[in-house]
């Protein structure tokens, strides 16, 4: 059970996301000189059972907003207060006691939760003198801190440490076996955020028709019982990634950042696409990307309520009937991109809740069958089987032979095979030995990786 929380809250632009990367060790939201960058509440699990969550900036508010991103990130920042044991109120020592300072102190009064000031930009003992300006909103002594330099980090970590003693306990682990990595990827809009808040059934993460809204990559956490067995997993929406030539800001840059790291943590990938645009080169470069990192991967298919109202409704034509356009859809998907014709396709509606649930499961499937363990006799002799039933073609007179295999890793799955020469392996030949090994282990979903071993020298190539 998780020990102990706290939020990270305060005006925009005083320095929440950068205290709260220095405490939890890594570079985890994005910090920039932007006012209202942070929008979702972004939460760390550390080792010793507590829980930092950074929130939005209190009262930011912009021209350029909708009024329901200003109105979702306070929704976000309630949220981040009703979870915490303790509430980190952060403000500015340069720019000293704000109005909006006294507005929020008046808030965070009504939680009725510990509050600790603290008094970011104090970069040494000298500038301590700054925190005397703030003793006005009542919360005791300020706790001067460097955000930026480190000055004062150690006092708040032993602050918490203290906290985290008093409340006692069992130790909390964010990692056990069964807990499966999961990774919502696309491009902008394509409802990613709307999946995530129907899995997590509230509204966890902010969701707005304006392109760009998720700017960090926010994880929480499910647990899901699937044929007798309970799963915690780890679910990260990620920010929605366009190409290089067409991210506008510095922002966008560092989101997409966070969202490709998401994508290299993460045991499976659900590239998520709109069914009614289909899948675009831009997704092609996402699934790329997943597959060369050698993850579990499946297709997720958003908005298929608004597909089959269509085919219902004659707007969308040519179809027999909703299953006809569900298979030639499929279709044009691998047709599209043939690395992903071995890969699962999910057809889900966030909006209707249709079938998000096979998100899950389909989960924890492809994280059982990259997590399998085969024998190495059993490995080899559907090789030999294959090679038997169809031998290599020769090259320059001479074949391809494979001496020996044997399981060398999982996530990616991966196979170790001692040959003789690996230049004589043909493309071809080795489609045919993927497939049908994916198909003997039931690897569907999971690529593979053969490390081919042969008497001189060792390659190792990635399949998708």
């Amino acid at each position: 059970m998780v020990k102990f929380s706290v939020a990270l809250v305060g005006r925009p632009n005083v320095g929440k996301s950068r205290l709260f990367n220095r405490l939890i060790g890594q570079r985890l939201s994005i910090v920039h000189d932007q006012p209202g960058i942070t929008r979702d509440v972004i939460i760390q699990e550390m080792e010793n059972g507590v829980v930092f969550m950074d929130t939005g900036g209190i009262g930011f508010s912009s021209c350029q907003e909708e009024d329901t991103v200003t109105q979702a990130v306070e929704e976000q920042i309630n949220f981040a207060i009703r979870a915490a044991d303790i509430i980190f109120f952060v403000v500015d020592g340069r720019a000293g006691c704000t109005p909006l300072d006294y507005e929020i102190t008046k808030k965070l009064r009504q939680s009725s939760k510990k509050i600790l000031l603290i008094v970011n930009k104090i970069d040494s003992e000298r500038e301590t003198y700054r925190s005397d300006n703030f003793h006005d909103l009542g919360f005791g002594i300020p706790i001067s801190v460097s955000a930026e330099h480190g000055y004062g980090e150690e006092y708040l970590k032993k602050f918490i440490d203290e906290c985290v003693d008093k409340r006692g306990g069992e130790v909390f682990s964010s990692e056990d076996d069964n807990c499966v990595k999961t990774c919502l990827a696309g491009r902008p809009n394509v409802g990613k955020s709307s999946i995530a808040n129907a899995l997590l059934m509230e509204n966890r993460m902010i969701v707005s028709p304006i392109a760009g809204t998720t700017r960090d990559a926010i994880s929480d956490d499910i647990a899901f019982e699937n044929e007798g067995k309970e799963y915690r997993i780890r679910l990260t929406d990620t920010a929605g990634l366009r190409e290089k030539k067409k991210m506008s800001s510095s922002v966008e840059f560092f989101s997409s950042m966070r969202s490709l790291h998401a994508i290299d943590e993460a045991h499976v990938v659900f590239l998520t696409i709109d069914a009614l645009s289909g899948i675009t080169r831009q997704d092609k470069k996402l699934a790329g990307y997943a597959l060369e990192r050698g993850k579990c991967f499946a297709i997720v298919v958003n908005k298929w309520d608004l597909a089959c109202e269509g085919i219902k409704s004659n707007r969308i034509v040519g179809y027999h009937s909703i299953a006809d356009f569900q298979k030639k859809f499929t279709q044009a998907i691998q047709k599209a991109c043939f690395a992903l014709s071995q890969f699962p396709v999910i057809f889900v509606s966030a909006k209707t809740g249709l079938a998000v649930e096979n998100i899950l499961r389909e989960g924890i499937c492809l994280f059982e069958r990259a997590s399998q363990t085969i024998s190495t006799g059993k490995l080899n002799r559907v090789i030999q089987d294959l090679v038997n039933s169809q031998p290599p073609p020769l090259v320059s007179g001479k074949r391809f032979k494979i001496y020996y295999a044997v399981q060398s890793g999982h996530f990616p799955f991966q196979l170790k095979i001692f040959c003789n020469r690996f230049q004589r392996l043909i493309k071809s030949y080795r489609q045919y030995l993927e497939n049908n090994i994916r198909e003997a282990f039931d690897l569907m979903g999971c690529p593979l990786v053969f490390d081919f071993i042969d008497k001189e020298v060792r390659y190792t190539e990635k399949t998708a």
